[in-house]
């Protein structure tokens, strides 16, 4: 689909400059534009398409190298470029999933054991209309109100680290820090808390109606009791599952979030692989959301065990 896509990193403008690499190469005119045949043989852009996925995927197999960059940063590793943003964004990701959970899952828990209620359907569309909203606009919207030029200029505009962080003592940095990061986390969260508040309301209504739970009452067990001590514990299967999809979900919602924000992390790389057509960083950031798609599975899978003590990993036979 990349080489299908309009563009390659080996080709440019006359008019807007010469190709990443070894320009004395570029000796092609056609059509105003320059291509640099060097850098074509070393992507592999001159063999078929499969020709080139296969030799891409053997230097992985073989060496672990996922190649250089074509156009973001010529010639440096891709995987280095990876390791330089991903603590960042991986900070910032972990807080928002988080936050998620801290605030969906109470709220859902709250709306089930009040099921039907003013407060409940309040709940319900509150995060219904949450949900709807797109996060560009949310973004801007936080930035427009919240951030340096606008009504109220209480965070900063561009994101990261400021620029005197080496004059700053250890509380002052962690204090800019959570100052630059606190609207981005937001706009991460909010959408996944909408979901996952009525995903873990429907997953306790089913328990409540249990008859164990009935039982707990007819014993005179207090309500906090029962909610907490037998609702929830067996109604965690759910929100577990939808954990391996919320981490890769978030990666690649990060990009609007960053690119907003002017943050530098994994989603402004991104997206200048995708505008650069830099196809060794993109086929590396690929397999990066599909390992954290695995990840996200295992860590479910182990999760699983902990919720639910008849849940093995292996079966005896």
């Amino acid at each position: 689909m990349l080489r299908l896509a309009p563009g390659e990193p080996a080709r440019s403008s006359l008019l807007g400059g010469d190709a990443p690499g070894n320009t004395a190469a570029a000796s092609a005119e056609n059509g105003g534009y320059m291509i640099n045949h060097s850098l074509r043989a070393k992507l592999n852009l001159d063999k078929p398409i499969l020709t080139g996925f296969l030799l891409w995927l053997r230097g992985i197999v073989l060496h672990g190298d996922f190649g250089d960059s074509a156009t973001v940063d010529p010639g440096r590793p891709v995987l280095d470029l990876i390791c330089e943003r991903l603590p960042f964004t991986a900070a910032l990701n972990a807080a928002a999933i988080l936050l998620t959970y801290l605030v969906a899952v109470p709220l859902g828990v709250w709306s089930a054991a009040h099921a039907g209620s003013w407060g409940d359907r309040f709940a319900e569309v509150f995060v219904f209309i949450l949900y709807s909203l797109p996060v560009m606009w949310v973004a801007l919207l936080l930035q427009s109100l919240f951030c340096e030029g606008g009504v109220w200029q209480i965070f900063p505009l561009r994101g990261g680290l400021p620029e005197n962080h080496l004059r700053l003592s250890i509380w002052q940095l962690q204090w800019e820090i959570f100052r630059s990061s606190l609207l981005p986390v937001l706009c991460l969260a909010y959408g996944g808390l909408a979901g996952l508040s009525r995903y873990a309301r429907g997953s306790m209504l089913e328990v409540i109606h249990s008859d164990f739970v009935r039982t707990a009452r007819s014993k005179g067990v207090p309500e906090y009791r029962i909610l907490w001590g037998h609702v929830f514990p067996n109604g965690l299967i759910p929100l577990i599952t939808l954990f391996g999809g919320l981490l890769p979900g978030l990666i690649a919602g990060s990009v609007i979030v960053e690119y907003v924000f002017n943050l530098p992390g994994m989603g402004s790389l991104s997206l200048a692989s995708l505008t650069s057509r830099d196809y060794p960083l993109q086929m590396a950031l690929f397999s990066f959301a599909g390992a954290l798609t695995l990840i996200g599975l295992l860590v479910a899978d182990l999760c699983y065990c902990a919720a639910d003590p008849r849940i093995k990993l292996s079966s005896s036979r």
